[in-house]
């Protein structure tokens, strides 16, 4: 059931590495150098852009935390709600005022 040469999810382990490597050395011989050096190059590469993409991360990471602390520091505003049409005539006519004596009719 269970394969000793085989670590978990199939990947391969102690004498079938051996036999990876060998078919390598058979089908690439003498290039094999250019293969490796090839090889190196493209890790370097694949580092180099995987640490782009990190300082990329922590740059907005670092943006993100100092614009929470801006908002935690700056004093905060609340804009007044301007009254109402009706209460804006009312106070440019100016207040009526209710006589209690009736007017003479001429």
């Amino acid at each position: 059931m269970f394969n000793q040469g085989t670590l978990a999810l199939g990947i391969p382990g102690g004498w079938e590495w051996i036999v990876v490597l060998a078919v390598a050395l058979l089908i690439f011989g003498k290039r094999l150098p250019e293969v490796g050096k090839s090889l190196g190059k493209g890790i370097v590469e694949f580092k180099k852009g995987l640490k782009g993409v990190e300082d990329e991360m922590s740059d907005v990471d670092r943006e993100i935390d100092e614009s929470v602390e801006r908002q935690k520091t700056e004093p905060k505003t609340i804009e007044a709600k301007s009254p109402d049409a009706e209460t804006d005539a009312v106070a440019e006519r100016g207040p009526e005022t209710v006589s209690e004596k009736p007017k003479a009719e001429a």
